[in-house]
């Protein structure tokens, strides 16, 4: 089999059986192309290679890549072979007992409390203007990739039907079209009230004064021009205003950080993982790591013993204890 069709056949699985997202499949493409690529210098199709074959590829990118994306490369493989076995187009797959690397699970950087704080505080801006607008839908933006851990492909994708702020939650759907609850807190329905009676109709009418079209839309965060907002710019607003508040930031910050410190607060995997709508709990159990170095240093800082040196504490004890 020529390897752009075993591609494309594989590709069709993942669109028709497994339902993954455009931008997902084409994750897959570029890293299997690669792949074949590399292969193609020893004559091989994708079809025929070796575990060696396999070995040898990932050697070749380890100089360039974090262990993070070896891995990510490695599972596409994995996944490639295990259709190609289940078709019958293979005997034999060569991603088996091939380890991913072991640095792969790095801890994901998230914001401290304050920083979030000082990227949502509200900037004084002239009310009634395009700018106070775009600046109150800036900061629910902020309120619901912080408060819902939403992806940006997520938040893009939300229509103003999916939010029932009477509820108190918004429905996200999320990868492979899963749709899930995502409650919000006080604040962000604060917010996003705000947004919808304020900004959000003055955004729609000044595309109805442009285009003579009606003041509607479904979708839920509209531009000045009434059309919805792309990745990019979503990527933009949320750099901007961390830029204003002294740091860098992105939005995958803001979902790290809603679950990093839900995790510190007590709140249980199980829960989180709804929430940021992970297929397997153990995505999710790389937040424990945050909430035991952050109990470590609570309790370093309170308990009254944690901080005495042993001949110290030997000398506390006295020769009688």
């Amino acid at each position: 089999m020529r390897n752009e069709r075993v591609i494309a056949d594989f590709a069709g699985y993942l669109r028709v059986e497994r339902g993954l997202a455009p931008l997902t499949i084409s994750a897959y493409r570029r890293d299997l192309r690669q792949f074949a690529d590399f292969v193609a210098k020893k004559d091989k199709p994708l079809n025929s290679v070796t575990r060696a074959d396999v070995r040898d590829y990932l050697e070749s990118v380890s100089d360039s890549l974090d262990g993070r994306s070896i891995a990510r490369k490695l599972s596409t493989l994995r996944h490639l072979y295990k259709f190609l076995l289940r078709d019958g187009l293979i005997v034999e797959d060569p991603t088996l007992n091939i380890d991913s690397p072991s640095q792969w699970k790095v801890l994901p950087k998230a914001l401290s409390n304050g920083e979030v704080e000082a990227m949502l505080k509200v900037r004084p801006v002239k009310p009634g203007t395009a700018k106070a607008a775009m600046a109150l839908r800036d900061r629910a933006i902020l309120e619901l990739l912080y408060a819902g851990a939403l992806r940006v492909s997520e938040l893009t994708s939300l229509k103003l039907a999916d939010l029932k702020l009477d509820a108190g939650y918004i429905l996200v759907k999320g990868k492979g079209d899963k749709e899930r609850i995502v409650p919000l807190g006080k604040s962000a329905q604060a917010v996003l009230q705000s947004y919808l009676a304020e900004a959000r109709p003055q955004l729609l009418l000044r595309r109805a004064r442009a285009d003579s079209l009606p003041e509607s839309s479904p979708v839920l965060f509209v531009a000045r021009g009434g059309k919805g907002l792309g990745r990019l710019r979503i990527w933009q607003i949320v750099s901007e205003i961390a830029k204003q508040a002294g740091r860098h930031a992105s939005p995958h910050m803001l979902r790290h950080s809603c679950a990093t410190h839900m995790v510190q607060n007590g709140a249980d995997l199980r829960t989180v993982q709804s929430i940021l709508g992970h297929a397997d709990i153990s995505t999710t159990q790389v937040y424990t790591h945050t909430a035991i170095d952050h109990l470590k240093d609570v309790y370093r800082k309170h308990h009254p013993r944690a901080r005495l040196r042993p001949a110290a504490a030997e000398r506390s004890s006295g020769p009688d204890a």
